[in-house]
């Protein structure tokens, strides 16, 4: 288990331009689990999904009702969502996630499996919230911690729990309405199928 961040590659576009040129598909194309679960309990709005790969998660969005932004550093991802959106009307946007700050605000904020350094997971989930309208939504997703791989996660150290992401947002202004370790179907390196836990936050800025 490495313990530095200097042991950590560097988090920038050829790094994941790289990652997604490796493979012809990365991911499964699927949304995430818990965004269908908890976006399906909310009234559709715009929503930012940050992070966005080859736009699984932005694609339920947008069929789901919601005026969808994809963002994410990787040209070859956001190419890939572009050819796989159809007549989807999604806006997609090339940043840097480490630095960008959102010019607009939105009804959801979504960030999953969003891993990054301790000293940089703080000020990216608060540029994230600040992103938020107010009567607005962030749901947050990470491997968790508490999981019973994560000791041997090639990059521990990126892993947070809820209460490392709840702590960030001042109680005055937000409402938490999730923070906690979920379950999933998952398997394990082996390929042994296993219960995995990931870390779910979902807060509620105040505003009408």
């Amino acid at each position: 288990m490495h313990t530095h961040d200097d042991a950590l590659p560097a988090f920038d576009q050829p790094f994941w331009d790289n990652l997604y040129t490796e493979q012809g598909q990365r991911w499964s194309g699927k949304a995430n689990p818990v965004l269908v679960t908890e976006a399906s309990k909310l009234t559709p709005g715009t929503a930012l999904d940050i992070g966005s790969g080859e736009g699984g998660d932005a694609f339920w969005l947008s069929d789901n009702g919601w005026t969808t932004t994809g963002a994410d550093i990787s040209e070859v991802a956001l190419e890939r969502a572009r050819q796989a959106q159809g007549d989807r009307g999604i806006e997609w946007l090339h940043r840097d996630l480490l630095t960008w700050e959102p010019e607009a605000q939105y009804d959801l904020v979504t960030a999953h499996f969003f891993q990054l350094p301790p000293h940089q997971t703080g000020p990216a989930f608060t540029r994230f919230g600040d992103a938020v309208t107010p009567g607005g939504h962030l749901l947050i997703v990470g491997h968790s911690p508490h999981d019973h791989m994560a000791s041997q996660h090639k990059h521990a150290q990126l892993l947070f729990d809820a209460d490392a992401i709840t702590s960030l947002f001042d109680a005055a202004e937000w409402t938490t309405v999730v923070a906690e370790d979920r379950a999933r179907d998952g398997v394990d390196p082996d390929g042994t199928p296993a219960e995995r836990r990931d870390t779910v936050v979902l807060l509620r800025r105040s505003g009408s």
